[in-house]
């Protein structure tokens, strides 16, 4: 394979013969995937969920969020390095796994996808709203942001994608880092903060596990592989590139998290006010910047709220019709799929891509005027909980098998790692689904 960046390379052979193209060494410049699977990972429910523990903790469930962080790490890593030891792409594993995988794999996209669309396009329109309040309804902010994203993934490849999520995660980096600095935290406190240490108070254990398990993506650390082919590396010439590419996404996530949790902790839970959960607290949140620091560190954090709606929106859009794209060639065609295939650009142009892109565009739209059906979120809650553990769980099945070059199958700490990971998730799962309220679904 031809280095595609333009730098130099140097060249040699698989175990089978194969050539490579590879880096001389790791280094910054080739950094991508991983900004993208961070602006994607981190949407407005997860700087919620965060300012919300700091709001009623203060600041000590920081570990918990580092812990998020390093959860996330793994299971990225696991998933690029299946696609570049085996040149074949994730849903080519599972569907080795068996049939199982590929009927949970399109019951999910199909459902998720639907109410998903519908969140994404409100959470992208509410910035919007609340910095043009006059201009039209919440609604037609978020039918515009969707019908916005759909153009900017329909008429643009993964460079021009990439380009564009750098410049959004790089609001999304000042403004959040603006802010820990303007509520001033407390260091001492902030330090104390990383010794594991749970809450005095009732379910403070899943207060923790949730915090742990929604720091910075579901779906998307799935598609981590994909954009990993899409960026052009495809082979294990690749490995260390892929890995600092990884760590760096999780930091930046780490960074946005925690400057977050500061904020909840020191804007929020000293001065005793509670917001909503959900989108809408990030707008109360607005409110209450306006009212303690003036108007424009008000606009200045709608701006970052809008930046991290809407990479989460097309990140979405880009890398689940990859995945969706992938599973439909698999089926047609009756063949592996491998990285080269999603390297070459193709996919991104073909119609199971665009297809997927309109059905998480279009038909969500019906959910902003009728609201939200009822069995229908109640699926989506539990299929969207049984991602994670699905995910990790597979992964640990996949990179321990033959299936996978035994110079890149797990290690004791990614096996470690993996399984802490998939038991935090089970937990997580089972909680959602014990908490539906299945009596009014029958």
């Amino acid at each position: 394979m031809a280095d595609t960046t333009g730098n130099t390379a140097k060249t040699g052979k698989t175990a089978t013969g194969e050539a490579i193209s590879s880096p001389r060494k790791s280094s910054w410049k080739y950094i991508g995937p991983g900004i993208v699977v961070a602006a994607t990972g981190v949407g407005a429910g997860d700087l919620v969920a965060t300012l919300i523990a700091g709001s009623n903790f203060g600041y000590t469930l920081l570990w918990a969020a580092i812990i998020g962080c390093l959860v996330k790490i793994s299971l990225a890593e696991a998933a690029g390095r299946w696609h570049l030891s085996t040149g074949r792409t994730l849903f080519e594993g599972w569907a080795s796994l068996g049939r199982w995988t590929s009927w949970f794999f399109v019951v999910y996209v199909v459902i998720w996808g639907f109410v998903y669309g519908a969140a994404a396009m409100s959470s992208s329109g509410l910035p919007l709203q609340a910095l043009f309040p006059d201009v039209m309804d919440l609604k037609w902010w978020a039918i515009l942001s969707g019908l916005v994203g759909l153009a900017f993934v329909w008429f643009n490849k993964y460079a021009v994608f990439e380009k564009v999520m750098t410049v959004l995660v790089g609001v999304m980096f000042v403004v959040t880092v603006y802010l820990a600095i303007r509520v001033t935290p407390n260091l001492g406190d902030a330090f104390a903060g990383l010794l594991p240490v749970l809450p005095d108070e009732k379910d403070s254990i899943l207060n923790t596990l949730g915090l742990i398990g929604g720091v910075g993506g579901t779906i998307t650390l799935a598609a981590y592989g994909y954009w990993v082919n899409a960026k052009g590396w495809t082979n294990t010439g690749w490995m260390k590139v892929m890995r600092l590419d990884n760590r760096v996404a999780y930091a930046t996530t780490g960074i946005f998290v925690i400057a977050m949790l500061f904020v909840g902790a020191e804007l929020l839970h000293a001065s005793n006010v509670a917001i909503a959960d959900g989108d809408k607290g990030l707008v109360q949140l607005g409110d209450i910047l306006e009212d303690e620091y003036g108007t424009a560190t008000s606009k200045f954090f709608l701006i970052g709220f809008f930046a991290t709606s809407f990479t989460s929106l097309i990140g979405v859009w880009h890398g689940v019709s990859l995945m969706f794209a992938d599973f439909v060639e698999r089926y047609r065609a009756r063949r592996a799929v491998t990285g080269e295939e999603i390297a070459s650009g193709a996919r991104e142009k073909s119609w199971p891509f665009r297809a997927y892109l309109l059905w998480l565009t279009f038909p969500p739209m019906v959910l902003l005027f009728e609201g939200q059906p009822f069995r229908l979120i109640i699926l989506y809650g539990v299929l969207g909980a049984a991602f994670l553990p699905f995910l990790a769980l597979t992964l640990v099945w996949l990179l321990n098998s033959s299936r996978t070059p035994a110079e890149w199958r797990n290690g004791m700490l990614s096996n470690a790692m993996l399984v802490i990971a998939g038991l935090i998730f089970i937990v997580l799962c089972v909680k959602q689904i014990w908490d539906q309220p299945w009596s009014e679904f029958f």
